[in-house]
């Protein structure tokens, strides 16, 4: 029963995995840098990408994908802050998967899109392990979770390029390591870029966008040597 089981998950993974190549390499024809952006609930996603987008609409032409279990809350926050969102309620599922990410994609202007932001269910197991089509995993987590986070979810932390710690305006008021926290997470992932942010005081938010930014350009100069 159990090598039954197994073979299931990886012809489910496999499917996935075909769906979310297409998307990949359709997205990048189009110079479109993307993220899958990971987390617990509560880490603080919606507000860090309300910041991210009222820092970079002005230069970069975005496009979100809200992913949730139940409400379009996530994505009406966001829709607020004028750029093009698409909703994705799971009914129930723990991740989102490349034929739900794929299936949004037609709500968009592609042609008029630098940086797609997919905003992935609150959870820190299945989403690690689902393929989007995306460019880069990133991974967020607050300092109200702990610093053992990362040695918790390995996975997550390992396949990420990128950790965002969030809320640091409230270490003062918790028995947190800051230092502690990105020892754990850079034991999992030396390569990781980190980013200590907070979204109510605005720190860290500049080189966070200016990572982005970074990765957009870099994205439209190897679409257009590729078409050239």
């Amino acid at each position: 029963m159990s090598a039954e089981r197994v073979n299931v998950k990886e012809k489910v993974l496999s499917a996935n995995d075909q769906l979310a190549a297409g998307t990949r390499e359709r997205l990048a024809r189009q110079g479109i840098f993307s993220i899958n952006l990971i987390s617990s609930p509560g880490s603080g996603k919606t507000t860090l990408l309300e910041r991210t987008v009222d820092l970079l609409k002005d230069s970069v032409r975005l496009a979100l994908v809200a992913g949730d279990v139940q409400t379009r809350n996530d994505a009406e926050r966001l829709i607020r802050h004028g750029v093009p969102v698409e909703a994705i309620e799971t009914g129930g599922g723990c991740h989102l998967d490349a034929r739900q990410v794929a299936r949004s994609l037609e709500a968009f202007d592609l042609a008029g899109t630098d940086l797609l932001i997919i905003e992935n269910v609150g959870n820190l197991v299945c989403p690690s392990s689902f393929d989007l089509g995306e460019s880069m995993k990133v991974v967020l987590m607050s300092v109200t979770e702990g610093e053992d986070k990362p040695l918790k979810y390995p996975a997550a932390f390992r396949r990420a390029s990128a950790l965002v710690l969030t809320k640091i305006d409230l270490v003062p008021h918790l028995q947190f390591s800051t230092e502690q926290a990105l020892e754990n997470a850079c034991s999992i992932n030396p390569d990781l870029e980190v980013f200590s942010t907070s979204s109510y005081t605005g720190e860290g938010l500049e080189s966070w966008a200016g990572w982005l930014t970074d990765h957009v350009l870099a994205n439209k100069e190897n679409a257009e040597g590729a078409g050239s």
